[in-house]
């Protein structure tokens, strides 16, 4: 199963992002082999959900988007993190960069949609701060005909599309 996942990199209530390991691992357990994450593998939603997936036993497929991508986390645990995540995949895609950061960010969310079954989505419902946000990914799943499941961190509800 591919499952491609878009979600967001803080939450006003850290908390929460317990709760959203919970589910991933829930999700997760009843998923059928063998399980492919489809990630960007930015702070956040992407990063709790491929060590979920290689916690299962399942592989990385990562959509990096643009070169030097590294170099947006800061120095320091949080670029570790993202280095050895990106190690762990099995042949990580570097997309060509075309205009600004946010314009990357959307087509590297376009290609894990477009190579997903379907996708998680760790969204608060609210509209995408910045092109390529979550909001504009679980759009353009949905335009796709997507199969997607919606885990609201911030009212604790699930919902399939």
């Amino acid at each position: 199963m591919r499952i491609g996942i878009t979600g967001h990199q803080r939450l006003k209530d850290s908390t929460r992002w317990d709760w959203v390991k919970q589910e991933f691992d829930r999700f997760l357990s009843s998923t059928a082999s063998p399980l492919v994450g489809v990630t960007s593998l930015a702070i956040g939603a992407d990063q709790l959900f491929a060590e979920a997936v290689l916690a299962r036993g399942g592989s990385l497929e990562v959509i990096v988007p643009f070169a030097d991508y590294e170099f947006t986390f800061s120095s320091g645990d949080d670029r570790k993190k993202y280095l050895r995540l990106l190690a762990s995949a099995s042949n990580p895609q570097v997309l060509e960069k075309h205009g600004s950061d946010e314009e990357a960010y959307l087509a590297a969310g376009q290609r894990v949609v477009d190579r997903s079954q379907f996708l998680l989505a760790v969204w608060d419902g609210a509209p995408a701060a910045g092109i390529g946000g979550t909001g504009d990914i679980v759009n353009y799943a949905l335009q796709q005909g997507k199969k997607l499941i919606h885990l609201n961190p911030v009212t604790l509800e699930i919902k399939e599309f």
